[in-house]
């Protein structure tokens, strides 16, 4: 049976929002130090892409770049990132994840894996196939549409 593809468009849209609220409502629930999704984004992001600049994380978290300025220099007070200034342009900067940082991130992601972990335990393993196969098919068609992946 082939899919259409706007109804799995419309299928997508409808359940991506309905997860990401799911993972926003229980990363709350967990949060560390009182640490917001967005600055748990930012931390996310520049873990993965070490050395981003803050336009790169201001057009990932769809911030302007003085909100996203305002809220990497809380998470620098805090000690959870760092700036360093770019080799190659002064008038850039470059951002790394502390230790403290990573250990944060780290926790927060685990428990929130635990919790999506719990909840596909009532799918049967034929589905949860289904699932990562699917979820493999989105990253790469989503990872491609970007330079960064999110």
């Amino acid at each position: 049976m082939t899919a259409d593809l706007e109804e799995s468009a419309r299928k997508l849209l409808e359940v991506v929002p309905i997860i990401m609220q799911d993972i926003r409502s229980e990363m709350r629930r967990r949060r560390l130090l009182d640490l917001t999704v967005p600055q748990f984004r930012v931390l996310a992001f520049v873990n993965r892409n070490e050395g981003s600049s803050l336009w790169e994380v201001a057009s990932h978290v769809g911030l302007t770049p003085p909100s996203t300025s305002r809220l990497v220099d809380g998470l620098i007070a805090r000690g959870l990132m760092a700036r360093n200034d770019h080799p190659a342009d002064r008038r850039r900067v470059r951002l790394t994840v502390t230790g403290h940082g990573l250990a944060i991130l780290e926790a927060s992601t685990q428990g929130t894996v635990s919790y999506l972990a719990n909840k596909l335990s009532g799918v049967d393993a034929d589905d949860r196939e289904a699932i990562d196969k699917a979820v493999e098919a989105l990253r790469t068609v989503f990872a491609t549409s970007t330079s960064v992946v999110t």
